[in-house]
């Protein structure tokens, strides 16, 4: 299964649309900066976990807006890219962080992906949002050293920065929980997704 979930990540490339240009001043906005999986890919967003996250928070009256600004393929590389004016944009006070995987799967060097994701941490800081970072796995066929080397990026991270880690974005995903191309997490798994995710995020809400 875990194959599958980065061979999804590798051959989603197409963007999906990013928020509206509409500058939104709120102190209280949530933005989720990933790749396919928080993209909601092959799902209407509504269905997607950031989507599901957003019904939860308006369900216990918490006040916060969930802005999704992930992209199908993003790299950390062009999240570093991309970081600085959707900050400008939408001011948020929280950001949950889930980029790197495609850097992983095409063999980027670890270097690289912790620099980019560190330049990504830095910035969200400065802005004086909260910060959650999401960890991921790589299958086992990409070797024990490089898979030991890409996964203990996202803990030194956070330890780094001293902010919060979700160690794994689909830990609960069941392997019936794709959709017919056995590549993308179906609606039926978003749930869980989004409660792995609202339970590391809970401690940044108050």
């Amino acid at each position: 299964m875990t194959a599958f979930i980065f061979i999804l990540l590798w051959v989603t490339g197409t963007a999906q649309a990013a928020p509206a240009a509409k500058t939104v001043q709120t102190a209280k906005n949530i933005l989720i900066f990933g790749d396919s999986l928080s993209a909601g890919y092959g799902i209407d967003s509504t269905q997607s976990w950031p989507g599901l996250l957003q019904q939860e928070l308006d369900k216990n009256r918490i006040g916060f807006k969930v802005l999704n600004a992930s992209i199908s393929g993003e790299t950390s590389l062009g999240g570093r890219l991309r970081i600085t004016k959707l900050l400008e944009q939408y001011q948020p006070s929280i950001v949950v962080v889930e980029l790197g995987a495609n850097d992983g799967l095409r063999g980027f060097s670890t270097a690289d992906i912790e620099d980019n994701l560190n330049e990504i941490l830095v910035q969200i800081n400065q802005l004086g949002a909260k910060r959650l970072l999401i960890g991921m796995k790589l299958p086992p066929n990409y070797g024990e050293p490089y898979i030991t080397q890409f996964q203990s990026v996202f803990p030194r991270l956070a330890a780094k920065h001293r902010i919060s880690l979700l160690p794994y974005l689909l830990e609960g995903v069941t392997a019936d929980q794709f959709q017919a191309d056995n590549l993308h997490p179906t609606a039926a798994s978003q749930p869980q997704i989004m409660r792995n995710v609202l339970q590391a995020l809970k401690p940044l809400l108050r």
